[in-house]
C-alpha cells in the first residue's frame, strides 16, 4: 500500500524519534552508499502532507544524554498506521473464503511453552488420575481388598435360652450352643469336669475360670486365704465381668462357654444376678455339691493360692448347701470320676434345655 504522495508509509516510531524494530532505515536524500545509482533531481516544492506527528530527533552529540531526573518523559502518543477496516472473519466450517493479502509483514510466532496451566488452581492441588487400581473399566471405582486378612467378628450380646434340639431319637445338646455356669465349693472338681466337658463337645466349646482370671493379677492379687474384704471384692467383680465380656464374644461367633464359680446362695453381691446380667438369661447353671470329706481331700491336695484352710472350706460347703431347694440342678460327684461326672453334666443341661430353670 502506498501513500498518496507517492512515498512508502513512515515506520511507527519508538520515544527518541527512532524507527521501531523490524522496519527499515529511513532513506536521507543525497546520501548513497557504494554502488548506489542517482535518484535524480529531488522535486522542489511544499514536502507532502504525513499524518504523523513529527518528533525532533535529539540533538547530536558525542555522549548519550543523561537521563532526566525522575526517570525517562512520557512518550508521546503515536497512533497506529491505518490499515482499512479488517478483513471479515472466515467461517469455521467448510473451506475458508479469499482474503485480502496481509497489510504487513507476518508477526514472529511465540515459542512454544507447553499446554498452559490449570486457571485458578495452584500447581501442587491439580488434579491428578486415579490410580490404575482404583479405575475398573465399565464401573465406579473400587476399593481395594483389606490385605492384613482381619476377620470381622459378630459383636457379643446378651445370651438368650437356647433352643431345644429336635427329637431324633432321644434328646441332644452336644452339638448345640450352650453357656453353662458351674458352681460348687473349692474342692469340688469344677475346673476340671468343666475343661473334660469342653473337651468332648461335638460343638466347639471354651472353657473360662474365674479362679485363672483372677490371677492375673500379678502384683496386688487379692490372696482368697486373707478373708473377703473391699479390695477382693473389686478383684472378683472385675474377674466376673471380664468373663462374662468374654463368653458372650464366644457365644456371639458360635462358640459354647462353661464358666465356674464358687457362687454363694446367701450373697447378693457374688450371686447370680451378676452372672446374668454380665452373660445373659441365657445362662444354664448347675451345681456341684459332693460331700465334706471329699472336698477337704481334695483341697488338701491344692498348693499355692488355690489352697485354703480346712476351717474356710468348711465354712463355705457349708453356706453352699443352701442352693438345695433352690430349684437349681445339683449333682453329688462324691463317688464319680470325672468322666462319669461330665456325663452327669450333660443330662443336667438337657433338662434345663428343655424345661430352663427359675432363677
Amino acid at each position: 500500500m502506498q501513500h498518496a504522495g507517492g512515498a512508502p508509509l513512515p515506520p511507527p516510531e519508538r520515544p527518541g524519534g527512532e524507527p521501531a524494530a523490524g522496519w527499515p532505515a529511513p532513506h536521507h536524500p543525497g546520501t548513497h552508499g557504494p554502488g548506489t545509482p542517482h535518484p535524480g533531481p529531488v522535486p522542489t516544492g511544499p514536502p507532502p502532507p504525513t499524518p504523523y506527528p513529527s518528533v525532533p530527533p535529539p540533538p547530536h552529540s558525542g555522549h548519550a544524554a543523561p537521563p532526566p531526573p525522575g526517570g525517562p518523559p512520557p512518550a508521546p502518543h503515536v497512533p497506529p498506521p491505518h490499515q482499512g477496516p479488517p478483513p471479515p472473519q472466515a467461517p469455521r466450517q467448510g473451506p475458508p473464503p479469499h482474503s485480502p493479502p496481509h497489510p504487513g509483514p507476518a508477526p514472529h510466532p511465540a515459542p512454544h511453552q507447553g499446554p498452559p496451566p490449570h486457571q485458578g488452581v495452584p500447581p501442587h492441588q491439580a488434579p491428578r488420575p486415579a490410580p490404575a487400581s482404583a479405575q475398573a473399566p465399565g464401573g465406579p471405582p473400587q476399593a481395594r481388598p483389606d490385605s492384613t486378612g482381619h476377620v470381622r467378628l459378630p459383636p457379643g450380646g446378651p445370651v438368650a435360652l437356647p433352643s431345644p434340639p429336635p427329637a431324633h431319637g432321644g434328646p441332644d445338646t452336644t452339638g448345640i450352643t450352650l453357656a453353662v455356669l458351674l458352681i460348687g465349693p473349692a474342692g469340688a472338681g469344677k475346673t476340671s469336669v468343666a475343661k473334660y466337658w469342653a473337651e468332648h463337645r461335638r460343638a466347639p466349646t471354651a472353657h473360662i475360670s474365674l479362679d485363672d482370671v483372677r490371677e492375673w493379677v500379678r502384683s496386688g492379687f487379692a490372696d482368697p486365704q486373707s478373708g473377703w474384704n473391699d479390695h477382693s471384692e473389686a478383684q472378683y467383680r472385675l474377674a466376673r465381668r471380664t468373663c462374662g465380656f468374654a463368653a458372650r464374644n464366644f457365644l456371639a461367633n458360635g462358640i459354647s462357654c462353661i464358666l465356674d464359680d464358687a457362687v454363694f446362695p446367701d450373697r447378693p453381691v457374688v450371686g447370680l444376678g451378676g452372672w446374668k446380667r454380665h452373660v445373659g438369661p441365657g445362662l444354664l447353671p448347675v451345681v456341684l455339691l459332693p460331700g465334706l470329706e471329699i472336698v477337704l481331700e481334695r483341697n488338701a491336695e491344692r498348693s499355692g493360692n488355690r489352697r485354703l484352710a480346712d476351717e474356710e472350706v468348711a465354712r463355705i460347703h457349708g453356706r453352699m448347701a443352701g442352693w438345695y431347694g433352690s430349684g437349681l440342678p445339683i449333682i453329688d460327684n462324691s463317688h464319680l470320676d470325672i468322666p462319669s461326672t461330665a456325663q452327669a453334666l450333660t443330662e443336667a443341661l438337657t433338662r434345663s434345655v428343655a424345661s430352663p430353670p427359675q432363677w
